[in-house]
C-alpha cells in the first residue's frame, strides 16, 4: 500500500469524523485549488449530487476567481440552489483544507444564506 501524504491522511480523518455524525443529512463538500474554488451538497445515501456552484458558473465566472470574495458569492449561491432544492441542513465536509480563509468565507456565507450546519 502507498504511503498517504498528510493531505490525503487529514482528508480521510475528515471524512469519517463526517460519516460518524451525519445521521443521513447532506455534505456540503468543499475543494479549492490556486484559481477557483468548488463547493456541491452531496447526497451520500443516494450517491448524486444535490447542487453545486463554483467560481467557474456562467454567473459567477467574469466577477471573481479564488479569492475570498469569490467564496462568499459560491456560497451565498450554493445556499440558494440548496433552498430552491429543499435542503436547508447539511454537515459541512472541508476536506482536507483547513477551516481558515477561503474556506471559511465560502462556510460563512453559506450559513448567512440559510444553510444549518
Amino acid at each position: 500500500m502507498a504511503k498517504l501524504s498528510l493531505f490525503d491522511r487529514r482528508r480521510r480523518r475528515v471524512r469519517t469524523a463526517l460519516k460518524a455524525r451525519a445521521s443521513g443529512k447532506p455534505r456540503l463538500s468543499v475543494h479549492r485549488s490556486g484559481r477557483h474554488i468548488y463547493a456541491q451538497v452531496i447526497d451520500d445515501a443516494a450517491g448524486r449530487t444535490v447542487v453545486s456552484a463554483s467560481t467557474l458558473d456562467k454567473d459567477l465566472r467574469g466577477k471573481t476567481n479564488a479569492t475570498t470574495e469569490g467564496a462568499k458569492l459560491v456560497g451565498k449561491t450554493l445556499a440558494e440552489r440548496a433552498k430552491a432544492a429543499g435542503v436547508d441542513r447539511v454537515v459541512f465536509d472541508r476536506g482536507g483544507f483547513l477551516f481558515h480563509g477561503r474556506v471559511k468565507a465560502l462556510a460563512d456565507a453559506a450559513r448567512e444564506g440559510g444553510l444549518e450546519f
